[in-house]
């Protein structure tokens, strides 16, 4: 299934970073951001829920449309992709796993370190001082306040204009530019900062991987391309790893 060539050179490879974006989330069931909007939230812009000036201006709606993304994780679970992955940091000497997504399901299938680019709906933090509240009661569909300082909580993700988490970016782009083997998994590609770190690798001389359902804008920069899903690809191609890397 795999090239024998991909293969050596996973088996020979001391540093891999893999990116996840929306697409692992999807074959979970969980909707794209700009899916998401069905339903009641169809009337909606999704720049009109997801900024800092939205939330000022009618707290109560964006607390509630994110308390709905918030159900629909609920209702999902890890995917194969998923679980797959969780097994990669006992296959190389450096794994970093960098992700897009904000429903934690790379945490829930195993994996311990976790890059969060755009944060994480299942936590939320205070307006004022980025107090992070890992535990919270809803209050009919109302923004609780924050235990610390008394100012209002909000989801804990990267809403537009505002700028990625330093430290996650920094530890992100420095694990890119050392990277042996980047796999871009899920993707679109299009999103900064995020879409500049397959191509951070690739420039100083990493592996590229590509695994989408459809072609994108790095698919041309890859080396190796798999247009199917992560589910289908992760799994076969990680026990291959697995039996090249600890042989029975």
């Amino acid at each position: 299934m795999f090239p024998p060539s991909l293969i050596d050179k996973l088996a020979a490879a001391h540093r891999v970073v893999v990116l996840t974006g929306a697409g692992v989330s999807a074959e979970s069931g969980i909707p794209t951001f700009r899916d998401a909007q069905t339903g009641i939230w169809s009337q909606y812009d999704p720049e009109q829920l997801a900024t800092p000036q939205a939330f000022r201006q009618n707290p109560k709606l964006v607390w509630e449309w994110y308390a709905w993304r918030r159900e629909l994780i609920d209702g999902a679970q890890p995917n194969p992709g998923h679980y797959a992955l969780a097994e990669w940091p006992d296959l190389f000497p450096s794994f970093t796993l960098i992700t897009q997504n904000v429903d934690g399901f790379h945490h829930l299938a195993g994996n311990k370190e976790v890059i969060e680019l755009h944060g994480n709906l299942q936590r939320i933090k205070c307006v004022e001082n980025g107090h992070v509240i890992p535990h919270w009661q809803e209050l009919s569909g109302q923004p609780p306040a924050c235990p610390h300082c008394g100012t209002l909580l909000r989801p804990d993700v990267v809403w537009f204009g505002e700028t990625l988490p330093t430290r996650a970016l920094i530890t992100a782009v420095e694990a890119s530019r050392t990277a042996d083997v980047f796999f871009a998994v899920g993707t679109s590609a299009l999103v900064q900062p995020a879409a500049s770190l397959p191509v951070e690798a690739v420039e100083r001389g990493a592996l590229l991987v590509e695994i989408n359902l459809q072609p994108t804008a790095l698919t041309s920069w890859a080396d190796f391309a798999f247009h199917a899903p992560s589910g289908t690809i992760l799994p076969p191609l990680t026990r291959e790893l697995a039996s090249r890397r600890h042989p029975s």
